[in-house]
């Protein structure tokens, strides 16, 4: 069976949220989706992060914990990102955290792309400005999208509609990570000459 790693990131504020409903939910649907794969999940709550995602961008230096945000971002096989929809976008923590990736991180890395807000007047934001930022950084976004408004979470609406949805885009994901070979992630520091060479 191959291993791979799942990341999930949620950019909720409140806690619970249906932001992260949805991600985990996402994420469920993947692991169904991916019979062959064993997916070590991880998942990335921005709202425990958000003092450091500041600093980081104010000094250039990620805290520990944000640190290993990152590392994981860069070390996954795949990648869920969910974000509620303010004024017609994404939210400001979401964007800052993809600021501060390296700009190489997300190249070639499959990524499905999940939002939510009170209304389905929003849903169009994964298309205007979701997709076209995963796109500038290289991502591979699966072709459906996820968005969930209030009234998908009704007691009749959340096994139907969103239920294909979230089906349909975890399929997706899983057969990108299938057809793929596992990330690696090259270590900084690491001598690629040999010690006696340099001297």
């Amino acid at each position: 069976m191959k291993q791979r790693n799942l990341v999930v990131v949620s950019a909720g504020l409140s806690q619970p949220s249906s932001t992260r409903l949805l991600a985990d939910r996402l994420a469920a649907a993947t692991i169904e989706a991916g019979p062959g794969i064993e997916f070590t999940v991880t998942v990335i709550e921005l709202r425990d992060l958000a003092h450091d995602i500041a600093n980081h961008l104010l000094t250039g230096f990620p805290p520990a914990a944000l640190k290993d945000a990152l590392d994981a971002v860069a070390g996954a096989d795949a990648l869920i990102a969910v974000t509620p929809i303010f004024t017609a976008s994404y939210s400001g923590l979401f964007k800052s955290f993809f600021d501060v990736l390296d700009k190489d991180v997300l190249d070639g890395k499959p990524v499905l792309i999940a939002a939510t807000a009170g209304t389905a007047r929003h849903s169009l934001a994964l298309e205007h400005a979701l997709r076209p930022m995963f796109a500038y950084l290289h991502a591979v976004v699966v072709p459906t999208s996820v968005f969930a408004a209030s009234d998908d979470w009704g007691a009749d609406s959340a096994d139907g509609l969103l239920q294909s949805r979230i089906t349909r885009a975890a399929g997706e994901l899983a057969a990108e990570v299938e057809r793929r070979e596992p990330v690696t992630v090259a270590d900084p520091f690491a001598l690629t000459v040999d010690f006696k060479d340099l001297l």
